[in-house]
């Protein structure tokens, strides 16, 4: 299986048009069917349902694009790390990084390092932690950055010294506004808009199923989000209350939002992992030193 045929196969996957994907790669179009007749061949799997005017992946087909997208980002990848690997420090470094206003510190580091190597480019990933420690495994990513509560067991890490406080992203004329916060007696009966990875219930560690207690159980949970600005639409459209971080998403008279903070206080630690006994590029060690250095 060749680089060259798994990007014919996303062309052609992008594209749905064998034509057009001909066309884009500047091959001709029977050159093209062959390769991807010798693909499925290869694979012994029929990857497109062919129509008269397009092409359609079949559902082993979307599973193929999965894994060739990742080979292919791989490769490049790969052969990034090693055009840096001359006398001057260049290259690229891929973060994966989950919602948090503490990113500032790890922007502070890479303003740093800017000045001094501006021949570094940086890449950016935002996702849970699902998200980002699927990438982190299969080397997509060198960093990724993580809020409590997850499972950094697996990982070497560095925990900032910093936290994000947990609280209630709520409408302005919502009546809790007159309170300095909230307790967890005024949220067991609101509509409750949360975090997937906040109620995940299969880390002990788990801040916020941990702060409510027995009664968490018991909540309406109408809602679960990945990025808070999404939460924030469903409060701003009266949908329910989002459990978020602080300083995530604007509270103008646009938006028409306030947060208030939980009582008891709930924060969490932001982490910056990254694989055991991983190999850096050149540009991925020096700002895991600078991290260090400063953290």
């Amino acid at each position: 299986m060749k680089l060259r045929v798994l990007k014919y196969f996303l062309a052609i996957a992008r594209e749905q048009n064998i034509s057009i994907a001909a066309n884009y790669l500047h091959v001709t179009q029977p050159t093209l069917s062959r390769q991807i007749k010798d693909l499925e061949e290869e694979l012994g799997q029929k990857l497109f349902i062919r129509g008269s005017h397009n092409v359609t992946l079949t559902e082993e087909g979307m599973i193929f694009r999965k894994r060739a997208e990742q080979i292919v980002d791989m490769v490049m990848k790969t052969e990034e790390e090693f055009s840096a690997m001359g006398s001057n420090i260049s290259g690229d470094i891929y973060i994966g990084a989950a919602e948090s206003y503490n990113i500032k510190y790890i922007a502070k580091v890479i303003k740093q390092i800017q000045s001094n190597y501006p021949d570094i480019h940086y890449h950016l990933f935002s996702g849970n932690e699902e998200d980002i420690t699927d990438l982190l495994d299969k080397g997509l990513i060198d960093f990724g950055i993580l809020a409590d509560p997850a499972d950094i067991t697996k990982y070497d890490y560095l925990s900032l010294p910093v936290s994000d406080t947990w609280g209630l992203i709520m409408k302005a004329d919502s009546p809790l506004v007159n309170k300095e916060y909230v307790t967890k007696q005024d949220l067991l009966h609101l509509p409750l808009i949360c975090s997937r990875q906040s109620i995940k219930k299969d880390n002990k560690h788990n801040d916020i199923i941990n702060w409510f207690g027995k009664d968490f159980e018991n909540l309406n949970i109408i809602a679960t989000f990945d990025l808070t600005y999404n939460a924030s639409i469903l409060v701003n459209e009266g949908i329910g209350y989002a459990i978020a971080f602080d300083k995530l998403v604007n509270r103008n008279d646009y938006t028409n939002l306030c947060f208030r903070p939980l009582n008891p206080e709930v924060k969490s630690k932001l982490n910056i992992v990254w694989k055991k006994q991983m190999i850096f590029s050149k540009p991925a060690q020096l700002i895991l030193d600078t991290l260090l250095k400063e953290y």
